[in-house]
């Protein structure tokens, strides 16, 4: 065994002639464990927020889309449906639309985004939330919580929407009367209001694909895009490369483009991930704390083992070993309190992930009733050489003190 690490082990669980350097290693330990449980447990938290905002998206939208390169529509024939889902890994291909239309009800009016359905993703959105009835029928419309709310719009509401592009048709037809007959507004009724996540609910209005192709004027063949889902044994990435080689070996690259739901929700996910990264910088200070008590931890013990230091100099031990044997120590010390806390952190969350037994401040308000956790392994990986990696810094500057207490001329020897 390397004398620097034998030592360093001797040092570290030998008896100290001074109790307050034991007090002072146990409190400089227990903040390691505290800090690193802590950080583990709040970013598995946000993680498991962030894992809970995609399966709300994944409701209506699906991980990959196709969508048209330019323009707002794209021509979708049954052999182009086929096509895609005879791919390896896809399990539905469902087209589907998206645009903005002006509502209009009895007391208000507002700039909403209808969402149009095809029957299968309806009825896999009926399964998902365990509904215990369609969200619309016919040419009839659900409409989300927040925007009933500020619209006045309750289930049987008579409601009327059109396409912003009809205000400029109107505008036009005061000077070419042939052109109102286009003037065409759909009306139809609220069978249902939503609670899905917050940018569906604030905003959206969820109907038929036929009724939403009339609302935003575009023909029977015509569609936003398509949603494609895998199935359980193939990846979301593996799909997305397998879509970019089809689309390219078919030359469709220059029509079609491909989304991920990361890009269409990019600024919602990035502020997500930026406040789990905030929170990690915030958190990793009380592990900085911590470690610098690793300092004082480590000078007394070199005050503390001067006798030893002493002989350890006479037997031939040069500053560079000395040096090593406070480095190895303060290292020993990074590693239990972090294999400690991540141990305790992985014991929480487990915990959380199948009883749930610290609960959500107001249950009513949210779907779920406890907080969510997910584990990453890259988020203890990077959470442990962080905290090791701190505790080997802070390690340099006592370790050089003890070498140059080890060699210095005046080195106290006297007790017993």
């Amino acid at each position: 065994m390397n004398i620097a690490l034998w030592i360093a082990r001797r040092f570290s669980f030998a008896r100290k002639r001074f109790r307050v350097v034991n007090v002072i290693s146990a409190i400089s330990l227990a903040g390691i464990i505290v800090g690193v449980c802590t950080l583990l447990v709040v970013m598995s938290v946000l993680n498991g927020f962030q894992k809970l905002a995609w399966d709300l998206f994944v409701t209506l939208d699906s991980p990959v889309q196709i969508v048209p390169k330019t323009g707002r529509s794209m021509t979708i024939s049954p052999q182009l449906l086929h096509s895609i889902a005879a791919l390896q890994g896809v399990s539905s291909v469902e087209p589907f639309l998206e645009g903005e239309a002006v509502l209009v009800g009895s007391e208000k009016s507002e700039l909403v985004m209808i969402k149009g359905l095809s029957e299968g993703a309806h009825n896999r959105l009926v399964k998902v939330t365990r509904s215990s009835a369609p969200f619309f029928t016919g040419d009839n419309v659900s409409v989300g919580e927040q925007l009933a709310y500020r619209t006045e719009l309750r289930p049987f509401s008579e409601i009327s929407l059109f396409s912003p592009e009809l205000v400029a048709i109107g505008l036009e037809s005061l000077s070419e009367p042939y052109l109102l007959p286009a003037l065409k507004i759909s009306r139809s009724n609220v069978t249902t209001l939503f609670s899905l996540q917050k940018v569906f609910d604030d905003r959206f209005i969820l109907a038929s694909n036929s009724f939403a192709q009339e609302v935003l004027l575009l023909r029977a063949d015509e569609y936003s895009g398509l949603d494609i889902r895998t199935n359980k044994a193939f990846s979301d990435k593996k799909l997305q490369a397998a879509l970019r080689e089809w689309l390219k070996e078919n030359g469709m690259e220059r029509g079609f483009v491909l989304r991920t739901l990361e890009q269409k929700y990019r600024d919602i996910f990035a502020v997500m991930e930026l406040e789990k990264w905030v929170s990690f910088s915030v958190l990793m200070l009380v592990i900085l704390v911590a470690a610098l008590s690793l300092t004082g931890t480590l000078a007394m013990t070199a005050i503390d083992k001067q006798r030893e230091l002493f002989y350890l100099r006479c037997l031939g031990l040069e500053k560079p070993a000395f040096m090593a044997i406070f480095i190895i120590q303060g290292g020993m010390t990074g590693v239990f309190g972090t294999a400690a806390g991540a141990a305790l952190a992985w014991a929480i969350c487990k915990t959380q992930e199948l009883s749930g037994f610290v609960e959500l401040p107001s249950k009513s308000a949210f779907i779920i009733s406890a907080y969510p956790v997910e584990m990453k392994v890259g988020d203890f990986a990077i959470v442990a050489v962080t905290a090791i990696v701190l505790c080997l810094l802070v390690s340099l500057y006592p370790a050089r003190k003890a070498a140059q207490i080890a060699n210095s001329n005046s080195l106290d020897v006297k007790g017993g």
